[in-house]
């Protein structure tokens, strides 16, 4: 008796596990669940297994506060990288999307977030002061002062007001203010924008 209760207690815990997904619903969560433990035990385990990997190992660039195993992520260390050039991006995920874009060969600020007041996101929550103090660093050797600060929030009634107060925080530094150019549409985000939208947009931008 004591084993039935404790499988459906499990059960029950994976699918609120799952839930926390951005646009996982209950039946959703409940289907993943099911198919995991019906047909794909390892796969759950690798799952588990994987999670917990990253969970404990992956932080944020001391730099860009992107995703890294590392202080500092390889972007940010590849002297490649055009160092007077900052792409303000929302989360990792629209990182990668200006990268496969190939058009952009600057360094980055992940905000890991988008000003929200209604859900207690503020300027301190999206590191606007990390910003002001990456751009105002002073320049040294392998890092050469900021230039331009391109703006590549998406164009959400959130990610407008994220990138107008930021060029607000910007003004009276020496520092050119840009935004991406219209060719991504109103209300779209950039993991979701074709790769060709967004590189012209970013040569484009204004």
């Amino acid at each position: 008796m004591g084993s039935g209760v404790t499988q459906h207690v499990s059960l029950e815990v994976l699918v609120q596990a799952l839930r926390r997904l951005p646009g996982v619903g209950v039946r959703s969560a409940q289907r993943m669940a099911y198919h995991l433990l019906q047909h794909d035990r390892p796969g759950a385990l690798q799952l588990a297994r994987a999670l917990e990997q990253a969970a404990s190992s992956v932080r944020h660039c001391a730099l860009c506060h992107t995703f890294t195993e590392d202080e500092i992520c390889p972007t940010c260390l590849d002297p490649r990288r055009d160092r007077g050039l900052l792409c303000v991006v929302e989360s990792p995920a629209d990182q990668a999307a200006m990268e496969r874009t190939g058009a952009y060969k600057g360094l980055y600020f992940v905000l890991m977030g988008k000003l929200s007041p209604l859900d207690g996101i503020g300027p301190n929550e999206i590191g606007l002061q990390q910003l002001l103090d990456r751009v105002d660093a002073q320049p040294e050797a392998h890092m050469p002062a900021v230039r331009e600060v391109i703006l590549a929030t998406n164009f959400t009634a959130e990610g407008e007001s994220t990138a107008h107060v930021i060029t607000q925080a910007l003004k009276g530094r020496h520092v050119q203010v840009t935004r991406l150019a219209r060719g991504v549409p109103i209300g779209s985000e950039l993991e979701y924008v074709d790769l060709g939208t967004i590189a012209h947009a970013l040569v484009d931008r204004r």
